[in-house]
């Protein structure tokens, strides 16, 4: 759609029109279709007593067929209960489907990230950089290894770690990066693997919500020393709970095997196989969800072109709406997962109506959608966790007072004042639901001044 024509429908007052549904999916089995018009923008917001601008239902997720149930049922009756074929061909399959030399199934995302710090040495002492926007997870693989969190600023247009900040906070004591492809949008790997590389230091990928993600056309969790993936219920691919770590160095993967499952060694690994740092546990992933998700990887890459083909295309009508500023990518992005659709809200451009307010009333809508992440780096779970005896003992106080100042991340203040999401069912629709979603937020905007009075 031209610019100006997008331009035409967002203004427009008509009945409104019917879109051309292209490269959608169908919905899920017992789901309403959406419907065909997208409504006139002369209609009130529902929090006004208007009809709500999108009826129906939302695709349900995860979405079971009877492959699910089967391949399950099968390891049940087959009493592999433990790690076994259905992981090792889970972890060929998901490695070869992200072009990477090894994969380790893991028992969530968040051991993922934990097995793979482990598998680097890294401990009390260390520190380890992290950005704020993002789910907590991130900065709770660093504190089980009693290492010190670092914050860079977030880039408030991309949602992303600042590459530009990257280096002012990396010192003598830095262990590891963990860039977040937050919400499947993808960090920008180019620079910052340049500034591990000169700093000697890993890079771990938090590629949790961007399965099928890519820069310059590689997955892009294979670009660091790992790259980590969560199977929770919410996730792109899932099993319930579930994680991988991906790598292309051998030793790496030889470690993260060792770390992750009580010290043995890799199947199929050499006769060579060393594993330094001697800290283990139990962190495997079970047949059970091995077997669910090899049946759930079927479709994978059909559902993600039509999140990406909704999620390019909700773009283009969004960014013509003033005050809604969606997430920019990096050049090196050549796709992004859309776990989330992600954008900004200035609520200057909506008669100062109040973010959370807008929320409420897009939700009103019938569009479900979330205020997103608070300022992780001012959380109270971490300046508990950093007050606690062990920290103090390892750090001292004086560290510990001072880490407060040092971690300061104003830019991303300001994005969690700001940001919205929709989560990835919405994108799996068709293009009438994007043209209803540009309609019900270019009606909140119209009654923006009527709807702070409700």
């Amino acid at each position: 759609m031209a610019r100006s024509t997008r331009r035409v429908f967002l203004q427009s007052t008509g009945a409104g029109l019917t879109a051309a549904i292209s490269g959608s999916l169908p919905v899920a089995k017992g789901e309403p279709a959406a419907p065909a018009i997208v409504p006139s923008l002369n209609e009130k917001p529902a929090m006004l007593g208007g009809k709500p601008t999108v009826s129906g239902e939302w695709p349900k997720w995860p979405w079971v067929s009877t492959s699910d149930e089967e391949a399950v049922l099968e390891v049940v009756r087959a009493g592999r209960w433990y790690r076994n074929r259905s992981v090792e061909e889970f972890e060929e399959q998901y490695a070869a489907l992200n072009a990477a030399r090894y994969c380790i199934a893991t028992s969530s995302g968040t051991t993922a990230l934990f097995t793979s710090l482990g598998a680097l040495g890294i401990g009390p002492g260390d520190e380890v950089v992290v950005p704020p926007f993002t789910f907590l997870a991130t900065v709770t693989s660093v504190l089980l290894h009693y290492a010190m969190p670092v914050f860079v600023d977030s880039d408030i247009n991309t949602f992303l770690m600042d590459p530009e900040k990257l280096e002012s906070v990396i010192t003598e004591k830095t262990k590891a990066i963990i860039p977040v492809h937050i919400g499947g949008n993808v960090a920008d790997l180019g620079r910052i693997a340049a500034i591990a590389e000169k700093h000697r230091v890993a890079v771990v990928i938090d590629a949790c919500q961007a399965h099928l993600a890519e820069w310059n056309g590689k997955s892009a969790g294979t670009w660091g020393t790992t790259g980590c993936y969560s199977f929770q219920l919410s996730k792109n691919l899932s099993s319930g709970e579930g994680g991988a770590i991906l790598t292309n160095d051998e030793a790496v993967a030889d470690a993260c095997f060792a770390f992750h499952n009580c010290y043995r060694k890799r199947p199929k690994a050499g006769a060579e196989v060393k594993y330094h740092f001697g800290r283990n546990g139990n962190f495997r992933m079970t047949e059970f969800q091995a077997a669910l998700l090899l049946s759930q990887m079927k479709g994978i890459k059909e559902r993600a072109e039509v999140r990406s083909n909704n999620g390019t295309y909700l773009t283009s009508l969004l960014a013509e709406i003033p005050g809604i500023y969606p997430a920019k990518q990096y050049p090196g992005c050549t796709r992004n997962a859309y776990h989330l659709y992600m954008f900004r809200y200035d609520p200057n451009e909506f008669e100062g109506l109040p973010r959370n307010r807008f929320v409420n009333a897009l939700r009103a809508e019938g569009v479900p959608c979330s205020p997103g992440y608070g300022p992780l780096n001012k959380d109270q779970f971490l300046m508990d966790a950093l007050h606690s005896e062990p920290y103090v003992r390892v750090y001292g106080q004086q560290a510990i007072d001072e880490w407060p100042a040092r971690n300061q991340c104003p830019e991303n203040d300001k994005l969690c004042e700001q940001s919205v999401w929709f989560y990835q069912t919405v994108l799996l629709t068709d293009r009438t639901r994007m043209e209803q979603i540009a309609a019900a937020i270019q009606k909140i905007r119209k009654y923006a001044k009527e709807l702070q009075k409700v």
